[in-house]
């Protein structure tokens, strides 16, 4: 049995997926790219489970309001706690709630990373991953989080407009952006600003006049303490406001309608989701007629990445292996490819961190930057030594920034943590505990020859071409003792490469 993965297919995995997955190895060879993309898209049609990650705890402090009819019942509260009942809890009570918050956000960014490596639903966790960082946020509430990310989810293939309402009515945004202290004669213009120049239209695209005047239409948007969107017509700026030369009394949503009625708000986001996907470098024409056509569809976000990922210029050459992976992408993807069950999951955490991201975490509103800002001396050193670490018994100390809820990660303190594979060795280092099915991964090159297989795995792994420089570099980190051991070391050699830090 030949085992070869057409370089069109990877490319399609490597973008419009997490990566290749161990059990499609074999089945790779037979399939056209369109033909492999509608089983993409077919297995990405059914809605998300919402991941609910708040803890007991949480739930009963919050939950543990009982109303008067359920006091007389004996029954436990269910209904979130309001206003009042808020302002009674003790100051133990309040940090103890944010301090497990924290707690929760990082087991709901474990189950989500398990979507994204297990789900089959690829396409739709590779985008809602995009819009993660599209409506950056960072609040420390895991209701509202949760919230989100499940609006993300859901309406991550739909609609763009249903999608920007919901963020734009979900209380971490809402909170995030300041909206709650947005009244009326005294409006806060940071929501409606990053609303036009991060989500719709981009900078230049709007006036100064236009912020303001959009900010008194948002007054009003507010949520309760349970996560739900609220109007508050008592603070709301009942007056006429000028937003695009238009007049009227005007409200949020009107905003909203106007933002998704003007063509840059398409061409916005049409260029942001070719730069996630496509290229780094834009494509003014291509970009451009992807713009056109979303426009045209309704801002039908499914259809947008039909036309990406149907076009011949999407395999061009020029548009293989040239994006470096983030390093959420990076992990996932070994994951992906290595079968493997990791025995402290949260570890996952600390190992993009290490890299430069961390889920719900942004560093600003702007979200992640992406591209070559991923790499630096520090970070691709401990790229190419992850592999080996989630193989061997290995340890390895690096600073990370601290994480600072109020200056947004940008401090400059770092604390050391030492990630290895055996707690037992190495005492209170981080522990990697990840058990790679090499026998299963192994039988995927069943047929193919012993003197072929280099070749064979390079091309699987490395979605650029094999320099004979990286070729020779992996054939002298290989252990030939046996066939198992030299498919295990050459797979860890092609992964420990720049090249594959590359999709």
């Amino acid at each position: 049995m030949a085992v070869t993965v057409p370089l069109k297919n990877l490319h399609l995995l490597s973008r419009a997926c997490f990566g290749i997955n161990t059990e499609l190895i074999a089945k790779l060879n037979t399939v056209q790219p369109k033909q492999l993309y509608k089983t993409i898209v077919q297995q990405s049609s059914e809605p998300p489970v919402y991941l609910d990650k708040v803890s007991n705890s949480v739930k009963g402090i919050l939950l543990g309001i009982q109303t008067e009819k359920q006091m007389q019942d004996g029954t436990p509260g269910t209904e979130p706690m309001n206003r009042a009942a808020r302002r009674e809890l003790t100051p133990e009570q309040r940090k103890y709630l944010q301090n497990q918050s924290r707690e929760d956000i990082k087991t709901l960014s474990v189950a989500w990373m398990e979507e994204m490596a297990e789900s089959k639903a690829q396409l739709r966790e590779k985008m809602a991953f995009f819009w993660h960082g599209h409506f950056a946020c960072r609040v420390v509430n895991i209701y509202y989080q949760q919230l989100l990310l499940h609006d993300i989810r859901k309406y991550a293939l739909g609609n763009f407009g249903d999608l920007l309402r919901a963020v734009s009515k979900s209380a971490s945004m809402l909170n995030f952006l300041n909206n709650q202290q947005n009244r009326k004669q005294k409006p806060n213009e940071n929501f409606a600003r990053e609303v036009m120049e991060l989500f719709t239209l981009g900078r230049g695209n709007y006036t100064e006049k236009d912020i303001k005047e959009a900010a008194r239409a948002f007054t009003g948007w507010s949520y309760d303490f349970g996560g739900e969107f609220v109007f508050r017509k008592n603070v709301h700026d009942e007056g006429e406001k000028t937003i695009f030369n238009q007049t009227g009394n005007f409200d949020g949503d009107d905003v909203i309608d106007m933002l998704l009625a003007k063509k840059e708000t398409a061409q916005y986001i049409a260029q942001k989701i070719y730069v996630f996907f496509v290229n780094d470098t834009p494509n003014k024409e291509h970009v451009q007629w992807l713009a056109d056509r979303f426009f045209k569809n309704n801002y039908d976000i499914q259809k947008l990445l039909d036309d990406i990922f149907t076009s011949d210029w999407f395999y061009a050459p020029q548009n293989i292996g040239c994006k470096i992976k983030s390093p959420v992408e990076l992990l996932i993807g070994i994951r992906r490819v290595l079968p493997m069950q990791i025995d402290y999951p949260a570890v996952q955490l600390l190992l993009t961190r290490a890299m430069g991201q961390l889920l719900f975490y942004p560093p600003n509103v702007a979200g992640w930057p992406g591209g070559k800002a991923w790499i630096d001396s520090t970070s691709l050193i401990f790229r190419m030594r992850l592999p080996q670490l989630i193989k061997d018994d290995d340890a390895i100390d690096i600073s990370v920034k601290s994480d600072d809820d109020v200056q947004m990660g940008k401090i400059t303190a770092t604390e050391t943590q030492t990630f290895v594979r055996k707690k037992q060795a190495y005492g209170r280092g981080q522990q990697i505990s990840a058990n790679v099915n090499w026998e299963e991964y192994a039988e995927q090159f069943n047929g193919v020859p012993r003197e072929n297989l280099q070749a064979v795995l390079e091309s699987i792994l490395l979605v650029t071409p094999t320099q004979k420089a990286t070729t020779a570099v992996v054939a002298a980190n290989t252990d030939a003792s046996s066939r198992l051991t030299f498919i295990q070391s050459t797979t860890i050699a092609c992964m420990s490469t720049p090249e594959y830090q590359l999709c």
